[in-house]
């Protein structure tokens, strides 16, 4: 594969230590790895086999995430955006990427929402459309405003297609941070914490307290209380790293205030091999830093980053000390005794043993992508829409108004398929009937179609039983069953439903198989049905009073061969056909044309297939109509755009 992982970050560097661990991943594996990195440059270890793409870096100061600042921490203006995104758009074209993975949007990031989108929207329009992936660390900070979380998920349904959770649910789930949704949930895949070091030895003999504060300088609070409880402690030896992004001023102000067994250093290579021979931690709640400490087995008293409303090292550090593992000072009030106390209580230990985590989430994350991809075969075999384009073209020039309708059988309860389905369906903004079968409905379905305001339920049969005898096509409202028979169940099914799903059912009676006895058909209307929809042959049955007749007339699937998606070639060619047949005024003329699938029985291609055909309709102004709107009491149906 080619795989393209954008990531900017903007203070710390672990937003880009995470993506670039991602990348030597993927390349290890055998893809054309290219990592483009918006912040400040960083150099990267091991790095020969990815192609490292740098955007004019923007970067922020304190806990302001909304102004951007250059190299010397001046204000960005417009050009330099339009510079980054220019780039980053070109990379894009030459890469020509199977997948496209954001770190961290649209999650976060807002400020810099314009270029991500730029980049969707381009993804999106490439053929083959790339697989596009969120990539997002445990810990998430929801927003305050609800809208803003709309947003963040409405732009998850229209354009990604699964979300890597780089975290151990076990730990904390990501419910525990963000609002997850029937519509995310199905999309999200826990790949374990991104962790490239290697455990070290766990030394018996450990001595002595490491202080680390990430690459920042935010913890310039933490080290300054650190080297004052080093003052109180003073039985033990003190080693204080201080990050590369404290000023060289503060650095060497922290060096003169510390007593004689501190010493204070910059950061080392070798922070995981001094804490496995520490016997206490002082540090923040980072997703890395945490990462560290739980490979090392040190006892940790964590000092929260928590300033500008920040929500997720406060979580991470809760969730550890909830699992007996360590000891919090909270940033807000922190001073070297508050330090010096928390150290003592660690000291005196025992503590819990460090949890058992999943570590291995950059192979893992390389694992459900290549799943992903593999499952999609679709996306590598480019779909030629065109015959569709110049049959709406001439429909237009005839002045012959073209409408689609999508209708989808057998649903009975909330899957992850049936939230794929829906999501899909909103992302193109399309009516969807759901053919419910009234006897195996679940509670779920009701629940989860409640406020879905585009899809309604139709009736599908009674139990979805097959009556026909042994070699006949499958049927179970066909003719071998009187039609008295046939009568009390179709009423019985649509007083069902109404139970079950309430306003959410239309009188619409959909047969299974779409076979129906020619019999039944006149006595619909006095059981309460105001339509009646099967596949095709209109034609078979004479029109009756008070009931429209609205078939479907593509369906994806290979049901007598593989299974899987008709060959595309082909249902192009059959929706181009009825598009035609509309234009000549055929006997199906005044109706819709009726999209059927199956969700629950959809595999990759035919799931790609449906969203290509609603993206390619979408971008022309057609879309699938409304269903209430559809299905009328008329003789005769007015397609509406």
């Amino acid at each position: 594969m080619r795989v393209l992982i954008v990531v900017t970050h903007l203070l710390g560097a672990g937003h880009l230590t995470r993506a670039a661990a991602l990348a030597r991943a993927f390349a290890r594996a055998g893809h054309a790895t290219t990592l483009v990195s918006g912040g400040t440059p960083v150099p990267l270890a091991d790095f020969e086999d990815v192609s490292l793409v740098q955007l004019p870096p923007v970067r922020t100061t304190g806990t302001d995430f909304k102004t951007l600042l250059d190299e010397t921490g001046a204000p960005i203006d417009r050009a330099r955006l339009d510079r980054r995104r220019e780039l980053l758009l070109a990379t894009l074209q030459e890469a020509r990427p199977d997948v496209v993975v954001t770190e961290l949007f649209p999650f976060g990031r807002r400020v810099l929402a314009d270029e991500f989108m730029a980049l969707l929207e381009a993804a999106r329009s490439l053929q083959p459309r790339p697989l596009v992936l969120s990539s997002i660390r445990d810990i998430l900070v929801a927003p305050s405003k609800p809208e803003r979380v709309a947003e963040a998920h409405g732009r998850i349904a229209a354009f990604y297609d699964a979300v890597l959770v780089h975290g151990d649910p076990r730990i904390v789930p990501l419910t525990a941070s963000w609002p997850v949704d029937p519509e995310l949930a199905p999309l999200l895949h826990y790949t374990g914490y991104v962790d490239e070091g290697s455990a070290p030895a766990r030394n018996l003999a450990r001595s002595g307290i490491v202080v680390s504060g990430g690459s920042s300088a935010a913890s310039l609070p933490l080290y300054r209380a650190a080297v004052e409880a080093s003052r109180m402690v003073a039985d033990r030896p003190w080693r204080i790293l201080i990050g590369r992004g404290v000023a060289e001023a503060d650095f060497r102000s922290l060096q003169a205030m510390a007593p004689p067994h501190a010493t204070v250093e910059r950061a080392r290579r070798d922070f995981r091999d001094l804490l496995a021979l520490a016997e206490v931690s002082v540090s923040q709640a980072g997703y890395n830093t945490v990462v560290d400490l739980l490979q090392a087995g040190v006892t940790p008293v964590l000092v929260p980053f928590e300033a500008g409303r920040e929500t997720e090292q406060r979580l991470r550090a809760e969730r550890l000390k909830s699992l007996g593992f360590a000891e919090i000072v909270l940033e807000a009030g922190l001073s070297g005794s508050l330090l010096a106390d928390a150290v003592r209580q660690a000291l005196a230990g025992p503590s819990s043993p460090p949890p058992t985590l999943s570590l291995d989430g950059a192979r893992e994350s390389v694992t459900v992508v290549e799943t992903l991809s593999v499952a999609r075969p679709a996306l590598h075999r480019p779909i030629d829409w065109s015959p569709i384009g110049q049959a709406l073209s001439r429909a237009r020039d005839a002045g012959c108004g073209i409408g689609f309708w999508w209708r989808d059988d057998d649903a009975v309860a909330h899957t992850p398929e049936l939230d794929r389905l829906l999501g899909l369906a909103r992302r193109y903004e399309a009516g969807i009937g759901l053919a419910a079968i009234p006897a195996l409905v679940e509670a779920s379905l009701a629940h989860r179609l409640r406020d879905e305001d585009g899809a309604l339920a139709l009736v599908h049969g009674w139990s979805h039983a097959n009556h026909a005898p042994p070699g006949q096509k499958k049927a179970e409202f066909g003719d071998h069953r009187p039609t008295a028979t046939l009568a009390a169940e179709a009423g019985d099914a649509l007083r069902t439903a109404r139970a079950a799903l309430g306003q959410k059912v239309l009188p619409v009676f959909v047969p299974p198989w779409n076979r129906i006895a020619p019999g039944l058909v006149p006595h619909l209307p006095g059981l309460g049905y105001r339509a009646l929809s099967a596949f095709r042959d209109r034609d078979r049955h004479q029109p009756v009073r008070d009931l429209v007749q609205i078939n479907t007339h593509i369906d994806p699937i290979d049901w007598c061969g593989s299974r899987s998606l008709v060959e595309p070639a082909t249902l192009v060619a059959s929706v181009a056909a009825a598009i035609e047949r509309r234009i000549e005024g055929s006997a199906d003329a005044d109706e819709p044309i009726g999209f059927l699938t199956h969700h629950k029985v959809h595999d990759e291609s035919i799931w790609f297939f449906c969203e290509g055909l609603a993206a390619y309709l979408a971008d022309r102004e057609v879309r699938f109509l409304r269903i209430n709107r559809l299905f009328r009491n008329e003789s005769r149906i007015a397609v509406e755009q």
